[in-house]
């Protein structure tokens, strides 16, 4: 395959932003919703010290079983609830690729929630509580701050990944720019253009993706870090004046 092959096959493809979109929602909506349930889990496992091995475990269990396998389970699944409620078109596409996601997600954001918040410095801990701060409190304006550029680099983890992986939903219908991988491994030689040509998106989102947490990473944690550390500083921590000062 030639590069003016490639070029002709992107000039030609009218879809591709439709795709992109599909893509997007596919990768995303699981992300979120797996922040939804395994930020508050991972906040409360760090602060409390409780069900540490409970939440290293669903991680590790998390990481171990293949997206690609999760999808084959929840298809039929799927399937089989959309016959209950006698909606057969909910059955492929969207849910099945959102269980797969979902799991996929999770355990990078539980983790770095959980280990962001139990790493933060225990005499910044110990001084906020001697201002006589609540437990809550504690865990809002002095942990979770601090813990934000590990919580976000958890976040960034999961949504490239699920951006990667959600090319399997093309393997249920579920549209994405997958389709154009799908199609490519179907029709042989003369798919190559759609085959490459979907990778390159494919790699290009999850590249953006990167870079779009990397900079919100950039932009949230000095200015948090600073302001939160130095006002919940213990006084063991303040340097004091040299003796010899004037």
């Amino acid at each position: 395959m030639s590069l003016s092959e490639l070029m002709d096959w992107f000039a030609q493809t009218s879809d591709i932003g439709a795709q992109a979109l599909e893509h997007i929602k596919l990768s995303f909506i699981p992300v979120i919703a797996a922040m939804l349930v395994a930020l508050p889990i991972g906040l409360y496992i760090g602060h409390r010290r409780r069900f540490e091995l409970a939440a290293v475990s669903i991680a590790n269990l998390g990481r171990a079983v293949p997206s690609f396998a999760v999808l084959s389970l929840a298809l039929p699944i799927a399937i089989n609830v959309a016959g209950w409620i006698d909606r057969p078109e909910l059955g492929l596409g969207f849910w099945p690729t959102f269980v797969a996601l979902f799991f996929l997600s999770v355990p990078p954001i539980l983790t770095n929630a959980y280990v962001g918040v139990k790493g933060v410095d225990p005499d910044a801990v110990d001084a906020a509580r001697g201002q006589g701060l609540s437990e809550r409190q504690i865990l809002r304006r002095v942990e979770l701050p601090l813990a934000t550029p590990l919580i976000i680099a958890g976040v960034r983890t999961a949504a490239v990944q699920s951006v990667a992986t959600a090319t399997l939903a093309a393997l249920v219908a579920g549209g994405g720019l997958g389709t154009y991988i799908v199609l490519g491994f179907r029709t042989g030689p003369s798919g190559r253009p759609s085959l490459i040509g979907g990778a390159i998106l494919v790699a290009t989102l999850a590249i953006a993706t990167e870079i779009l947490f990397s900079v919100i990473n950039r932009a949230l944690s000095p200015k948090t870090v600073s302001k939160k550390a130095a006002a919940f500083r213990s006084p063991a921590q303040i340097t004091q004046p040299d003796a010899g000062a004037a």
